[in-house]
C-alpha cells in the first residue's frame, strides 16, 4: 500500500475525487434544470452519474494494477522486460503480413518507374514533356 501514497498517486486520488463529485454535481444541476421544464436535461441527469461511475471504475482498476506485483506464489515466472526510461512492458513481437513487392517483369510498372525517374531528373518539366510512350 505504500506505493499508492506517492505524490503522483495522491494527485491521481484527488483527481478521481474531484471528477467523481464534479459529475455528481453536474447530474444534480441537470436534475434541477429538468424539473424546471427543460426536457433534454432528463437524459443528461442520468448520464452524469454514469460518468461518475466510470471514473470510479477507472480509479479502481488503476489501483488494482498498481497493487499487483509480480508474486512468485501467484505463478508469475519472471519480471517482464522493460524499455530503458519507460514503464512500457515489452511483449511478444507482432507479426504483420507484408505484401509482395511489384514484379520487376511487369511492363506497366517498369514504364511507370521510368517515367518517375525522368520526372526526378527533370524537375521543371511538365508531364506532357515526357519523351516516352504515350
Amino acid at each position: 500500500m505504500k506505493g499508492l501514497w506517492t505524490p503522483a498517486w495522491i494527485a491521481r486520488h484527488v483527481l478521481a475525487l474531484v471528477l467523481f463529485f464534479g459529475c455528481l454535481v453536474l447530474g444534480w444541476w441537470q436534475f434541477s434544470r429538468a424539473t424546471g421544464g427543460n426536457a433534454i436535461s432528463w437524459g443528461y441527469m442520468f448520464e452524469w452519474p454514469v460518468f461518475a461511475g466510470f471514473v470510479v471504475f477507472l480509479w479502481w482498476r488503476e489501483v488494482q494494477l498498481a497493487r499487483r506485483k509480480l508474486d512468485p506464489a501467484r505463478g508469475d515466472e519472471s519480471e517482464p522486460e522493460r524499455l530503458p526510461g519507460t514503464a512500457v512492458t515489452v511483449g511478444r513481437p507482432v507479426r504483420v503480413a507484408v505484401r509482395p513487392t511489384a514484379d520487376a517483369d511487369d511492363p506497366e510498372t517498369a514504364a511507370y518507374n521510368d517515367y518517375l525517374t525522368w520526372l526526378k531528373e527533370h524537375p521543371g518539366a511538365r508531364p506532357g514533356d515526357y519523351p516516352g510512350q504515350r
